[in-house]
């Protein structure tokens, strides 16, 4: 499962969702965290395109839309801050929005997710591993990166 962190230093999240220039990308399952790639939606350490257009209606929409476009597969985005449209707009994008405190170190949030998937998952991150499995004989599935469900 792809998650994202909002970050300017690429160990902490320490970005409002949506002023973020850029997002720590990470490959995750219950096993381990293999960092994929850094991101990068806008110049700098602040995208301002979001920040100019904020109030503007349509313009903002649109600069919160590309955003989300670009983070792709990921399933869970980790961020300081976010306002309630762009949480509500990536939650239809079927993905998960968690607020955490700002510094929150990337290694030990992985940790922590990792143990969640392997112990615990919720049931909204069950169907965001059962996404990415090929269903098998007997509701068993495999999936591209390890273990889903």
């Amino acid at each position: 499962m792809r998650v994202a962190f909002a970050t300017t230093n690429g160990t902490t999240i320490d970005q409002h969702f949506g002023r973020a220039a850029a997002f720590a990308i990470y490959e995750v399952t219950g096993e381990a965290a293999q960092f994929v790639e850094t991101l990068r939606t806008a110049e700098g350490d602040i995208d301002i395109a979001v920040v100019e257009t904020r109030g503007m209606g349509g313009a903002h929409d649109d600069a919160i839309e590309t955003k989300i476009d670009s983070l792709g597969p990921c399933k869970i985005v980790y961020f300081t801050e976010i306002g309630g449209p762009s949480a509500a707009k990536l939650v239809r994008r079927g993905v998960m929005p968690l607020k955490v405190d700002e510094g929150s170190p990337i290694d030990a949030t992985l940790e922590a997710l990792m143990e969640r998937v392997r112990t615990n998952p919720a049931p909204w991150m069950r169907k965001a591993l059962a996404s990415e499995c090929d269903a098998g004989g007997q509701g068993s599935c495999t999936c591209s990166s390890g273990t889903c469900c």
